[in-house]
């Protein structure tokens, strides 16, 4: 396994996976009732963008870096946003939040978060970068296997909550995984909202995924949000990335149109650019 999100951290597919995520949880904020998270792949939680792994590839200039320098960013981008301007105090962009550190920032002292990473160093890393973030009750399962989590934590105490599934797509059969991942966790959080990070470089894997997720019987309402930011290339490999999210709470649904309008305009890398969000199942 040789996937480290330190290469890839800040950029285009970060900011559109961690501003829904923040929109989600300040909706069901709404309520004072407590919430679970859990998220299945947590990598270190903590990036610094000044290492020699992010130099490398450098992309997180097209992603945060266009909205940290946005000064016309609409309210939505707001509290997002301020997690990532706490990280850097000194008004240079040095750091960016991966998603466990994110969820901390927003949850409460009644509500619950559960973060799993089972690569070993990274396991360690997790551990040390949450250290004194516990601003809710926290339990981090590290090294342990995100799609095992699912099924020692579901269904949790709480009725309401979300989980994050966002692995690093090294295993040719992550789809197949993601999919029996949902089959298994709808048995055991009927009511839970579920939403799958993946990458788009490969259409007709997506489309299959997407036949196969149809299949599950008894599957809840799923959205399927999908942004693309380049013209696809097989050769330039990512090109895009999206969410299938199924029990997507009303808030996200709501602000959608707004939020997808602004990331295609904001992170577009050609004229190619766009966005798109269709039903997978709709509501019965």
């Amino acid at each position: 396994m040789n996937y480290r999100h330190i290469y890839h951290a800040g950029n285009f597919a970060d900011v559109f996976k961690h501003l829904l995520l923040v929109i989600a949880i300040d909706y069901y904020k709404q309520k004072n009732k407590p919430i679970c998270v859990l998220d299945t792949h947590g990598g270190i939680g903590l990036y610094d963008l000044t290492s020699e792994q992010a130099g490398k590839t450098n992309e997180y200039p097209e992603g945060i870096g266009r909205l940290w320098n946005d000064a016309d960013a609409p309210a939505f981008v707001e509290p997002y946003l301020n997690i990532v301007k706490e990280l850097n105090e000194h008004g240079e962009l040095t750091a960016y939040p991966g998603s466990p550190w994110v969820v901390q920032q927003l949850l409460r002292a009644h509500d619950r978060h559960i973060v799993s990473e089972l690569h070993t160093d990274d396991a360690v890393a997790l551990k040390e970068n949450l250290r004194g973030q516990r601003h809710s009750q926290l339990e981090v399962l590290a090294p342990f296997d995100g799609y095992e989590a699912l099924k020692a934590k579901l269904p949790p105490a709480e009725k309401r909550g979300l989980v994050l599934i966002d692995p690093p797509f090294e295993s040719v059969h992550e789809f197949d995984d993601i999919v029996t991942a949902i089959e298994h966790g709808i048995k055991r959080w009927a009511a839970g909202s579920f939403a799958v990070w993946f990458p788009l470089k490969d259409d007709e894997k997506v489309g299959d995924f997407y036949r196969q997720l149809r299949d599950i019987a008894g599957l809840p309402k799923t959205l399927a949000i999908e942004l693309m930011v380049k013209e696809p290339n097989p050769t330039t490999g990512l090109y895009g990335c999206g969410y299938v999210w199924v029990n997507p709470p009303y808030g996200v649904q709501q602000q959608l149109p707004d939020v997808m309008n602004y990331l295609q305009r904001i992170l577009a890398q050609d004229s190619s650019a766009h966005a798109r969000t269709f039903w997978l199942v709709e509501e019965s």
